[in-house]
């Protein structure tokens, strides 16, 4: 999959923020740390459009990636960074949980985790809260590349028995760009869109 026009189009923290044009919007969600701006750089073939960074706890905002004019890549604030004040972290989730349950061009989830450690009391309740509202969601297991080939399918189901999931989640890497291709199906797929 060849990407060639893709920018940040928006950077808002409510609904009047958000874009207008009513296109399919994908949104990447998980604790800080995770690899989400990495994925995103990597699905987008782009290295610096997400800002990564070594501090967890950065993006504040969602950043809304627009993607070939037929949709958005949805950046949502890492949650489950110490430092962050009490007050800071109920703005998170109000700011995420209205966007999430009340977007109607939202089509899916995907929920990232570190494929390396089981998933934190964060990860389970956003996992039970999409199950909760019915919201259509995939589980990424990021950092891939970060473990022996050997070892990803036993990382795997610890994740799943953790969480209770019925599969396994799908193990990707912004490194070696593992299941870029089948994760972009699942998107345009789920967007109703043939090609981009």
């Amino acid at each position: 999959m060849i990407i060639n026009n893709t920018d940040i189009a928006v950077t808002a923290v409510k609904p009047s923020g958000f874009p207008t044009d009513g296109l399919p919007e994908v949104a990447f969600v998980g604790k800080s740390n995770v690899g989400k701006s990495s994925l995103i750089n990597a699905m987008l073939g782009r290295k610096r459009l997400a800002r990564t960074s070594r501090q967890p706890g950065k993006t504040r905002t969602i950043n809304f990636f627009h993607v070939e004019h037929k949709l958005y890549f949805a950046d949502l604030p890492g949650y489950g960074y110490a430092r962050v004040s009490k007050s800071e972290s109920e703005k998170w989730g109000e700011m995420v949980e209205g966007y999430l349950k009340n977007r109607p061009q939202l089509r899916r989830i995907f929920l990232l985790l570190d494929i390396r450690h089981e998933p934190g009391s964060n990860d389970k309740m956003l996992y039970e809260w999409f199950l909760h509202y019915n919201l259509p969601f995939t589980i990424i297991a990021t950092k891939s590349d970060k473990i022996s080939r050997g070892a990803v399918q036993k990382h795997l189901a610890t994740i799943r028995r953790a969480l209770g999931a019925p599969e396994s989640p799908i193990p990707f890497s912004s490194q070696t760009r593992q299941n870029r291709d089948e994760l972009w199906e699942l998107i345009l797929d789920n967007c109703g869109i043939n090609v981009l």
